[in-house]
């Protein structure tokens, strides 16, 4: 353990420190990939999970899976438009604007997004403004 932890040291000081080792994706890679072993270690049955690949219990309840109503996704479509249409939409679009001005230099950000909240602005206008400048992570698998 103490050696894996030194050889993970050693490769972000390789990298030129944590913020370049973070700007690298490295810590990122290190955590999915690592997942991705793991999960399959258990799938060949290497990684022993009690209950889940070893020692299940048998004759165990299997448990009612949620089914969930289709109508609840239109009646939160029709609130959604509710918000939008009662909202003042030049105001909302200025607060998202702002966002992204500040995204785009030091600004401070969690003002902005209180600001795009109380302009009723929505989190996926919210997450739209921010992924316009900081882009959208894609994992990838590298073993």
């Amino acid at each position: 353990l103490e050696a894996d932890a030194d050889a993970l040291i050693q490769e972000v000081d390789s990298l030129g420190g944590m913020v370049s080792a973070i700007e690298a994706g490295f810590p990122q890679r290190e955590i999915q990939n690592a997942a991705y072993a793991h999960q399959v270690g258990m799938d060949k049955g290497e990684q022993l999970v009690v209950g889940v690949n070893a020692y299940e219990e048998e004759g165990g309840e299997i448990p009612e899976i949620l089914a969930v109503d289709s109508s609840l996704e239109e009646d939160q479509v029709a609130r959604l438009a509710a918000v939008r249409s009662g909202r003042d939409s030049d105001r909302a679009r200025e607060r998202v604007d702002a966002l992204q001005q500040a995204a785009a230099g030091d600004g401070r950000l969690m003002e902005h997004i209180v600001d795009a909240v109380r302009a009723r602005c929505t989190l996926g206008e919210i997450a739209d403004g921010l992924r316009g400048e900081f882009g959208e992570y894609r994992e990838s698998v590298v073993l």
